[in-house]
C-alpha cells in the first residue's frame, strides 16, 4: 500500500542517514521543537507522548507486559552507528525515538529494558561487537510452537518484513538455529564419545595385580568362611532426605531421613548390581551405605571389590578401599597420590607416578570407598579447607576427603562411604547424591545363611535351624547378620543339650569366652593355665578405646595376649603398604569387654557403673549406637550369675555394691519423661536384667500412652517390647501405643497389636492396611476384627506427604466396607472406626507439599463425620483450594466446630466461596482466616455471611490487604470479628 511504502521509505532514509561512523550517545533524548529531518521536513511534537529515559545502570524502568511489545517493521534490525551530532528524528508525526544503552554479552534480557512507545532501535557500540567467536542464540526444540507474542503481535500481517519473508528464499547461512546445530554437532562434548588415553603397560599390570590382590584379600569372611560359598546377598533400600516443612519450617530446616513404611521399603529395594545405576539425568557421584553395627557393611564392600576384580564393574578402572579405622585424619603430610596408592587396601605400586598420572586422566573411572566412616572422631569442619591440588602438596586426610567430596580434586570420581545412620547423620550425608540402607536378614535369609554355615553337616544344620526357630528372641537377633553368625558359631561349639542364651549379654559372653578358649588351646604356653591369658588387660584396652572412640589396640601389649586375641577373632589385623594395625573386630566385642572392665575392675566405682548402665533422665542428646550396646551389656553383666566352665567373667569378684547401685537407679526411673528412643533403650536394659521384678516396676510406671514415634524398630526391638508388655495382665493395665514412623515390619505390627493389653494403636496407614490384608488372607477373622477396632487416627497430624497419601485408600475401605481386591468383610460392616471417631486433624505439609496433597484430604473429609477441629494453617492452598474445600467438604462435615485457614494465600474469589458455605455449617464456632490475600471485597462477603451464622463465636480475618477503616467498620457491625 502507499502508506506502507511511505513508511518503508522514511525508515530507509532514516537508517541510511545513520550509517556514519563515530561515537554514539546512549541516552534517550526528547524531541526538540525545532528538530528537522535530513530532507528538511520539520518534525511535529507528538501529542501526549513523553519519551522515557533510557534506564541507567542499576535502575529498572517501568515496562508493560511482553505481549504488548512491537518490533520495528523495518528490515534493518542489526547494528546501527549514530554520530554524536544534532539528533536524528523520525518522520513527522511519528513516535519518539528510543535509544537503549549499550548491550553486551552480560546485559539482562532485552524485554526487561524496552519501553513500548513505538518503533525501537537497539543501539550497540562498536567496542561491543567483538570479531571473536559468535555467540549463537539457543534454538527451540523440534516441534516447538512459537508463542503468540512472536507470531501475531510481533510481525503483523502485511508488514514489510512479513512480505520480505514470504518473497525471499530461505538462506541457511542466515539461520542461527541451523548454525547452532552445526556448531553443536562439531564441538559438543556429548556428541562425540570422549577419547580415553590408552593405559601404559605398567598401569595395566598394576590394575591386574590389584585385582588379583583383591581376590585374595576379599575372598574370605569372618571365621574363615569363603565369600563365594557363604555370602548371602542382602538387599539395599533407597533412602531419601527431606527438609522439614509446615508451621515450624522457619524454625527447623534440619534435614533427616524419610521414614518408609514396610510396603514402601519393599518397593524401594535394590540389588547390589543396581548400586551405581544412574536412572536420573544427573549422574550420581557420591553414595552413602547406611547400616547398623553388624549389618554387614564391610562384608558388602568386600563383595563389591570382588565384583570389580572379576570384571563385574566395568565402569571403573580403579577401586581404592580406605578403612577409616586406621586413617589418622589429622596427619598433615599426605598427598592425594599417597592416600590412594599407599594408605588404601591395595598392593604396593612400583611406578606410582605413571599410575597416578593415568588416574588423573580418567577420574570418572575411579571408585574410592571409605569404610567405617563412623570411626572418624572429629566431624566439625570436615568439609572446610578442602584440598585443591593434585600435586604432591601435603594436606591432612580430612582436607583430602573434603577436596574429593566437594570435587575440588579428582573431579568426576565416584565416592562411597559406609557408616551407621544413628551416629553420623551429619553435614556429609546431607550432601550425598544417593543414600542406601543395607537391610538385615529376612527369615528366608536366616535359613539360607544357617544352611550355608553348617555346609554338609546335615544333622547339625537341621538341629541348629530348629533351635533358632524355636527361640523367638534368638531368631529376632539373627536378623542382624553378625549376631546370626555369632549364634551359629555358638551352636557349632557348645555342648549338645545346652539351651540358647536368653539375652544379648549372655549370647556374646558365651561366644567370646568360647573364642578365647579355642585360641588358648592352640597356644601351648597357655593351654596348661588359663590365668596366664590376661583377660582383664584386654578388657581395660577395650574400655580405653571406647572412651576415645577408637578400636585400635596398643601394640605394646603382651605378645601372647595379642596372638591369642587375633587367633580367636576378637582382634583383627588391617594391612596397608605402609603399616599393620590391630583393632577390635566389631562393636559388640569391644563393648562387651568394656562392660566386663566396668563391672569387675576394682578401680571402677559404683558411680561410674551407673553412669554407663541404664539410660538417664537428664540427657536429651541422642546417643550413638555404641553407647546403647554398652548400657545393655553393663546392666546384663551386673545381674548375670557367673557361668560354670570357661568364661571371661571372674566369679571371685564381688559386684554386690555395683548391682545395688544399678537397682536403685532403675527403681528411681520415671519413664513418663523419656523420649521414644530413650524409652526403647530402657526396655532393653530391663530385659537384660532377666528380672520379673524390674519388668513389673517398669510397666507400673509407664504412661497410658506409649510412644515410639520416629524410632526405627527392628525385630529384636519388637520382641523385647512384646515380652515386657506381657506382664501388664498381672497389673491389670492397658496401653495405647504410637508406632508411627517406626519402619516396623508387618510381622512385628501383627505381634504387638495382638497383645491383650494394647487397646489402641497408631501406625502408618499403608502398614495397617497391609496388616488387615495379611490377617484376611490367613482367615484370622477374630484378630482382623480386633486390629480394625484398635486402629486409631485421633489426633491425626500430617507433617509429611506419606501421612496423607494412603488416606484415600482408607476412605475407600470405609465406604465400600471391604479391603482392596477382596469381597466385603464382616469386620467392616460398620466401616473403619478410626475414621468415624476422628475428632482432630492437623494438616501441616507447608508450602512444599501442601497444595499438591490437599485434594486428597478434601476427598477424605466427608467421611470424617465426627471431626471437630480442622487445622489447615500455612499450606498455600489458594483460591482453588478454598473453592474445593467449600464446595466438596465443609457442608459434609456437620460436626466441625473449629476451622483454621490462617496464612493460605486465599484471595477474594476464595473468600467468596467460603462465605457461601458458612451458613450451612451449623456447628462451626471459630473460623480463623487471618493473614490471607483477600481485600475489602472478600472481607465484606465474609462479614455479611457471618450475620447468618448465629452460632459462631469468632471470625478472625485481619490481613494487610484490607484497609484499616473497612476492617474497623466490620468490627463495629459485628464484634465477633477479631483482628489477632
Amino acid at each position: 500500500s502507499r502508506a506502507e511504502n511511505e513508511s518503508h521509505y522514511d525508515s530507509e532514509s532514516f537508517m541510511s542517514a545513520l550509517q556514519t561512523t563515530g561515537d554514539i550517545s546512549t541516552t534517550c533524548m526528547p524531541i526538540p521543537e525545532d528538530a528537522t529531518f535530513l530532507d528538511g521536513v520539520p518534525a511535529k511534537k507528538p501529542k501526549a507522548t513523553v519519551c522515557p529515559e533510557s534506564p541507567s545502570n542499576g535502575s529498572t524502568p517501568t515496562i508493560a507486559p511482553e505481549s504488548s511489545f512491537h518490533l520495528s517493521p523495518t528490515p534493518f534490525q542489526h547494528v546501527l552507528r549514530i554520530p554524536f551530532s544534532p539528533p536524528l528524528l523520525p518522520p513527522s508525526g511519528g513516535s519518539p525515538l528510543q535509544i537503549i544503552q549499550t548491550i553486551g554479552p552480560y546485559t539482562p534480557p532485552l524485554f526487561g529494558t524496552v519501553v513500548p512507545t513505538g518503533p525501537t532501535y537497539v543501539i550497540v557500540s562498536p567496542q561491543c561487537v567483538s570479531p571473536g567467536a559468535q555467540i549463537f542464540p539457543l534454538s527451540p526444540a523440534t516441534g516447538t510452537v512459537a508463542p503468540p507474542e512472536l507470531t501475531g503481535s510481533v510481525l503483523p500481517v502485511g508488514s514489510s518484513s512479513d512480505s520480505a519473508c514470504q518473497g525471499s528464499p530461505t538462506v541457511d547461512t542466515l539461520s542461527p538455529t541451523k548454525d547452532l546445530q552445526k556448531h553443536n554437532d562439531s564441538t559438543s562434548p556429548k556428541a562425540e564419545k570422549k577419547i580415553r588415553p590408552e593405559a601404559p603397560e605398567c598401569v595395566k599390570d598394576y590394575i591386574h595385580h590389584t585385582q588379583s590382590y583383591m581376590r585374595d584379600v576379599c575372598c574370605s569372611m569372618r571365621g574363615g568362611m569363603g565369600m563365594e560359598s557363604h555370602y548371602v546377598d542382602a538387599h539395599l533400600v533407597q533412602r531419601k532426605l527431606l527438609i522439614k516443612s509446615g508451621k515450624n519450617a522457619n524454625k527447623c530446616l534440619e534435614k533427616e531421613l524419610v521414614v518408609l513404611s514396610d510396603s514402601e521399603r519393599k518397593k524401594a529395594k535394590l540389588d547390589r548390581s543396581q548400586l551405581f545405576h544412574n536412572s536420573d539425568s544427573k549422574p550420581k557421584q557420591s553414595f552413602a551405605l547406611l547400616g547398623k553395627a553388624g549389618a554387614g557393611k564391610t562384608t558388602f564392600i568386600q563383595r563389591l571389590c570382588l565384583d570389580w576384580a572379576s570384571g563385574s564393574l566395568p565402569q571403573f578402572q580403579f577401586v581404592f578401599l580406605l578403612n577409616c579405622k586406621i586413617l589418622d585424619l589429622t596427619q598433615s603430610n599426605c598427598s592425594l597420590k599417597g592416600l590412594l596408592l599407599d594408605l588404601s587396601m591395595s598392593p604396593r605400586c612400583e611406578d606410582s607416578d605413571s599410575v597416578f598420572k593415568h588416574i588423573l586422566s580418567c577420574p570418572d573411572e575411579v571408585l574410592i570407598i571409605f569404610d567405617s566412616f563412623d570411626h572418624i572422631k572429629d566431624f566439625e569442619g570436615l568439609l572446610q579447607s578442602p584440598a585443591k591440588s593434585h600435586t604432591n602438596t601435603k594436606y591432612t586426610i580430612k582436607q583430602l576427603f573434603s577436596g574429593l567430596f566437594q570435587k575440588e580434586i579428582l573431579s568426576g570420581c565416584t565416592l562411597l562411604i559406609a557408616t551407621r545412620p544413628k551416629d553420623v547423620l551429619n553435614q556429609v550425608l546431607r550432601k550425598m547424591d544417593s543414600l542406601l540402607e543395607l537391610c538385615g536378614f529376612s527369615p528366608e535369609d536366616i535359613e539360607l545363611y544357617t544352611s550355608k554355615y553348617f555346609g554338609d553337616n546335615t544333622s547339625l544344620q537341621e538341629s541348629a535351624l530348629k533351635q533358632i526357630k524355636n527361640d523367638r528372641y534368638i531368631f529376632s537377633l539373627c536378623s542382624n547378620p553378625l549376631l546370626c553368625w555369632t549364634t551359629c558359631f555358638l551352636l557349632e561349639h557348645q555342648e549338645s543339650g545346652n539351651d540358647l542364651p536368653s539375652t544379648l549379654t549372655d549370647l556374646y559372653q558365651r561366644a567370646t569366652s568360647k573364642h578365647l578358649q579355642l585360641a588358648s588351646l592352640e597356644n601351648s604356653s597357655l593351654c596348661k593355665n588359663r590365668k596366664l591369658l590376661d583377660i582383664p588387660q584386654l578388657c581395660k584396652m577395650a574400655w580405653e578405646g571406647f572412651k576415645n572412640h577408637d578400636t585400635h589396640v596398643n601394640p605394646a601389649s603382651s605378645t601372647e595376649l595379642l596372638d591369642c586375641a587375633l587367633k580367636s577373632g576378637i582382634l583383627t589385623s588391617f594391612k596397608t603398604s605402609e603399616c599393620q594395625k590391630n583393632h577390635f573386630a566389631d562393636l559388640f566385642t569391644q563393648n562387651l569387654l568394656s562392660a566386663v572392665h566396668l563391672v569387675q575392675s576394682k578401680q571402677v566405682n559404683e558411680k561410674m557403673v551407673v553412669a554407663n548402665s541404664v539410660v538417664h533422665q537428664k540427657k536429651r542428646k541422642v546417643q550413638g549406637e555404641s553407647q546403647d550396646v554398652l548400657q545393655r551389656f553393663v546392666t546384663g553383666l551386673v545381674f548375670q550369675k557367673a557361668p560354670d566352665g570357661v568364661s571371661i567373667l571372674d566369679s571371685s569378684v564381688n559386684i554386690k555394691a555395683k548391682r545395688k547401685a544399678v537397682e536403685t537407679h532403675l527403681e528411681s526411673m520415671k519413664p513418663n519423661d523419656l523420649l521414644p528412643a530413650r524409652l526403647l533403650e530402657l526396655f532393653h536394659c530391663v530385659y537384660e536384667t532377666s528380672s520379673a521384678k524390674f519388668a513389673k516396676l517398669l510397666l507400673k510406671n509407664l504412661p497410658d500412652n506409649l510412644s515410639f514415634y520416629g524410632t526405627q524398630l527392628c525385630p529384636s526391638d519388637v520382641y523385647v517390647i512384646c515380652h515386657l508388655l506381657q506382664y501388664a495382665s498381672t497389673l491389670k493395665r492397658t496401653f495405647s501405643i504410637n508406632l508411627q514412623d517406626t519402619c516396623i515390619p508387618i510381622s512385628g505390627l501383627k505381634e504387638l497389636v495382638g497383645l491383650q493389653c494394647i487397646k489402641a494403636f497408631w501406625a502408618h496407614t499403608a502398614d495397617t492396611i497391609g496388616l488387615w490384608e495379611d490377617l484376611h488372607r490367613s482367615n484370622d477373622e477374630l484378630n482382623l476384627k480386633s486390629a480394625i477396632e484398635k486402629f486409631t487416627l485421633h489426633p491425626f497430624k500430617a507433617t509429611e506427604g506419606y501421612h496423607i497419601e494412603s488416606l484415600p485408600v482408607l476412605v475407600q475401605i470405609h465406604r465400600e466396607k471391604k479391603l482392596p481386591m477382596s469381597e466385603p468383610v464382616s469386620a467392616l460392616d460398620e466401616g473403619v472406626p478410626a475414621l468415624r471417631h476422628l475428632q482432630r486433624l492437623e494438616f501441616e505439609l507447608g508450602v512444599q507439599n501442601g497444595p499438591e496433597l490437599f485434594p486428597k484430604l478434601v476427598e477424605a473429609l466427608p467421611s470424617l463425620q465426627s471431626l471437630q477441629h480442622l487445622d489447615l494453617e500455612k499450606n498455600q492452598i489458594g483460591d482453588s483450594g478454598a473453592e474445593k474445600l467449600a464446595a466438596k467438604a465443609l457442608a459434609s462435615v456437620p460436626s466441625l466446630q473449629s476451622l483454621s485457614l490462617y496464612g493460605n494465600a486465599i484471595a477474594d474469589i476464595g473468600a467468596e466461596h467460603l462465605a457461601l458455605a458458612l451458613p450451612d455449617m451449623n456447628f462451626l464456632l471459630d473460623l480463623n482466616i487471618a493473614f490471607n490475600k483477600f481485600t475489602d471485597l472478600g472481607a465484606k462477603k465474609l462479614g455479611a455471611a457471618l450475620k447468618n451464622c448465629t452460632g459462631m463465636k469468632s471470625l478472625e480475618l485481619w490481613n494487610d490487604c484490607i484497609p484499616y477503616g473497612v476492617f474497623e467498620h466490620l468490627r463495629l457491625q459485628d464484634p465477633r470479628i477479631r483482628s489477632l
